[in-house]
């Protein structure tokens, strides 16, 4: 299994480092792990392409007025999403990487965004 972190600083303390090294040893891919990954790469990280904006509109499609219906709401959505859902946002996350490599690393301006 590899961890992929992401960039926020707060997520790199060195004692977070050093526990995330010890479980995931070289497949630990973070700003500060053996596996460098620029932070914010929005077009490879597949939570910021996809889930976040899919799970945030369903979220507040009601509009929740109290931190408990946000609760609920956040919980209910998460709890829907379908594994066909998870294994095509597996593949097209595999597409983008693919692309990455054929690109050598350049931005990913071909890439096409589908679900």
């Amino acid at each position: 299994m590899w961890f992929h972190q992401d960039g926020a600083t707060c997520h790199a303390a060195p004692e977070t480092m050093d526990i995330l090294k010890d479980e995931f040893r070289e497949q630990l891919i973070s700003r500060n792990g053996p596996v460098n990954w620029p932070p914010r790469s929005c077009d490879l990280t597949s939570l910021d392409y996809f889930l976040w904006c899919y799970v945030k509109l369903l979220v507040y499609v009601d509009k929740p007025n109290t931190i408990e219906a946000l609760q609920y709401n956040i919980k209910r959505v998460i709890r829907g999403i379908q594994a066909e859902m998870l294994e095509k946002v597996t593949q097209n996350w595999t597409f983008r990487i693919d692309h990455l490599k054929r690109s050598r690393g350049h931005h990913l301006h071909e890439v096409i965004f589908k679900m």
